[in-house]
């Protein structure tokens, strides 16, 4: 007996258990009807392992109020002898097997109107419509500008998380043409996907794979090419922070798979650099150099002057050679690293210090590579994070690994006492 899919993946979005469905449930059927529902996880439990394919009259009600999508969005299938066209609460309504739900009126409580089934549920959901989408998406181009300046970290990821449910309860409470629940999809997946973000840019990782989980289902779910690179680099990044190279490698790779890469000649250069930072560690160092090639070619056949969203403005030309010299050092290749990340930080913007910090803590350990000491040291100084700020978590991660590198390479050497000394002050 096949499960169904659809309806998991949709509680794996929003994080809901078996129990906390069941309790949604409840909660619905109790608006509907002004008696509480008597749904249980082994209820949920049928659903998800397709022993009941076609739910009973209340709870299909309320099981679409709770996702805001019909009864087969949901991934069940009306039995054969009820396929006879119309809309799932028609079905419901006309079907002699189950409880007779139309002879029942649902009251209001807001008016102390009679109600039908049907006018009760248009009336408790409201319209969602363009306004509600230009909203959330203002936000989120807030957020990217937020994390361009001062990157991701807890402040970051909670906001991301919080307008990430406040898309969703919009899809599940409201009622929206399918145009505009795909849009929802979409923001609610980017909101996520920049909490997985900041979640590793703080160095947090289990929770951003948590997220992460999340926010590929609901770019899937959106259908949005742009959402599912955003979403598959991001992913690439975190199982690369978490040291796993063949994850990272397919992540990569999924990012390349999405139409906005075929389409856009700057996603594409982002997909090959991606690529490029995954092959070292998965053992193909001849493929990382030609993925930089294409990398460079796609970038230079983009047009500077299409509208992108707000969460491509970080990707000069600057940040395509840091990328390369982060490869190159994983290569082993330092001479080569140093000199990308020199034209990095000369192209990168005044007002992008956090990427600057990255990039100089990299051009750092690509100097202590190459046993120029003195110089790696002045170099990582200029990466440390302002007194009182923390800085991001990346950035303290490698200086630490600048750190332990030093003291492996220069042990009991006067610049590694130095370091060490610079190190440890608060």
């Amino acid at each position: 007996m096949p499960g169904n899919v659809r309806l998991a993946a949709l509680m794996r979005a929003r994080g809901l258990s078996q129990m906390e469905l069941a309790e949604q449930i409840n909660d619905a059927v109790e608006r509907l009807t002004r008696r509480r529902g008597n749904a249980s996880d082994r209820t949920v439990r049928r659903y998800l392992s397709g022993e009941t394919s076609w739910p009973q009259g209340r709870q299909r009600l309320a099981m679409e109020a709770v996702f805001g999508c019909t009864a087969e969005e949901l991934g069940f299938t009306p039995p054969a002898c009820r396929a006879q066209g119309g809309s799932t609460l028609a079905t419901h309504l006309h079907s002699p097997q189950e409880e007779p739900v139309h002879r029942r009126t649902f009251i209001a409580a807001s008016t102390g109107t009679v109600l039908s089934a049907t006018s009760l549920v248009g009336a408790a959901r409201p319209t969602v419509g363009t306004a509600d989408v230009q909203r959330l998406r203002n936000a989120l181009t807030a957020l990217w500008l937020l994390d361009d300046q001062e990157g991701g970290g807890p402040a970051l990821e909670g906001r991301a998380v919080a307008l990430s449910q406040k898309a969703m309860d919009l899809q599940q409470n409201g009622s929206a043409a399918q145009r505009i629940r795909g849009r929802l999809y979409g923001l609610a997946a980017a909101f996520t996907a920049t909490a997985m973000w900041a979640a590793v840019d703080s160095r947090q990782l289990d929770r951003a794979q948590r997220h992460m989980e999340s926010a590929v289902t609901l770019a899937g779910l959106s259908g949005e090419g742009q959402v599912q690179h955003q979403t598959w680099r991001y992913a690439a990044m975190l199982a690369d922070q978490r040291g796993r190279p063949a994850d990272a490698l397919a992540a990569a790779e999924a990012a390349m798979s999405t139409s906005i890469h075929r389409r856009d000649p700057l996603y594409a250069a982002l997909s090959h650099s991606r690529l490029a930072l995954s092959l070292p560690g998965a053992g193909d160092p001849a493929r990382a150099q030609r993925a930089l090639g294409r990398a460079f070619e796609c970038f230079d056949r983009a047009d500077p002057f299409e509208h992108r969203p707000a969460s491509m403005d970080f990707f000069t030309r600057g940040e395509l050679h840091g990328l390369a010299g982060i490869t190159y050092l994983r290569l082993q290749r330092p001479d080569e690293a140093e000199s990308h990340m020199h034209q990095c930080l000369t192209a990168l913007r005044p007002d992008q210090h956090r990427n600057r910090a990255y990039y100089k803590a990299h051009m750092a350990l690509a100097q202590l590579a190459q046993n120029d000491f003195e110089q790696a040291c002045a170099t990582a100084a200029e990466a440390i994070p302002p007194r009182g700020s923390g800085g991001t978590g990346r950035i303290p991660h490698l200086l630490q690994a600048f750190t332990t590198g030093l003291n492996a390479r220069a042990p009991g050497s006067g610049t590694a006492r130095e370091w060490n000394d610079r190190a440890r002050t608060p």
